[in-house]
C-alpha cells in the first residue's frame, strides 16, 4: 500500500520503505525504440536522484526496466553508466532485470518492480538477471546474472520506460524513522 507517513503511523503500519525521489521524462522518438543517445532515461533517472537529495553513489541497486531487447537494454546500460559514472562502472551499484524472470508485465510492470525493490531493501536480498550468460561487455556493470545475492542496501532505484519514450525513475529508501 502507497500512503502519507502520517496516515500509514496512524494506524499503526510497518512501514517497509519510502518513494523518497521521482523523475520523469518523454522522449517521444520512436513508438518501440528507445532514443539513441539514452540523454531521456540519464535525466529521469538524474530527476529521481535529485527529488530524493541523494548523490549516484547512494543508491546500491538499479532494478533496471531491462526487456532484453538488444538496443533497449544497451541503451539503459548507456544511461545507467552515464548517470552513476565510476560507482556503476567499478561494479559498486548493481543492477538487474527481474523481467528476465517474470516477463514484461506491461502496465503491472512498474509496480511489481516497486515491490521488488522494497522486498530487497527489507531482506538484503538482489535479484538475478536470470539467462544472462554472455553480457554485452560495451556496458560492462554489474548485473547479478543468474543466481540472487545478498547486500544489505538502503536505497534502490526502479527504471520503467514506456512505448512512445516515457521514462520514469523511482528511488526508495529504507524507513529510518
Amino acid at each position: 500500500m502507497l500512503e502519507t507517513l502520517t496516515r500509514a503511523k496512524k494506524r499503526g503500519a510497518r512501514i517497509l520503505a519510502e518513494v523518497t525521489g521521482y523523475g520523469a521524462t518523454s522522449d517521444a522518438f520512436h513508438i518501440t525504440k528507445p532514443a539513441p543517445d539514452h540523454a531521456h532515461a540519464a535525466r529521469a533517472m538524474r530527476l529521481a536522484l535529485k527529488d530524493a537529495k541523494l548523490n549516484p553513489e547512494q543508491i546500491e541497486y538499479v532494478n533496471a526496466h531491462g526487456t532484453s531487447t538488444p538496443i533497449g537494454d544497451v541503451e539503459e546500460a548507456r544511461a545507467v553508466a552515464n548517470t552513476f559514472g565510476a560507482h556503476a562502472l567499478e561494479k559498486k551499484l548493481w543492477v538487474s532485470s527481474t523481467k528476465s524472470m517474470m516477463g514484461h508485465l506491461l502496465g503491472a510492470a512498474g509496480a511489481v518492480e516497486a515491490a521488488v525493490c522494497i522486498k530487497a531493501i527489507e531482506t538484503g536480498m538482489i535479484p538475478p538477471t536470470i539467462n544472462l550468460d554472455d553480457p554485452d561487455l560495451e556496458v560492462p556493470l554489474e548485473f547479478v546474472p543468474n543466481q540472487a545475492r545478498e547486500r544489505r542496501i538502503k536505497r534502490a532505484m526502479s527504471n520503467s520506460f514506456g512505448f512512445g519514450g516515457t521514462n520514469v525513475t523511482l528511488v526508495f529508501s529504507a524507513f529510518e524513522g
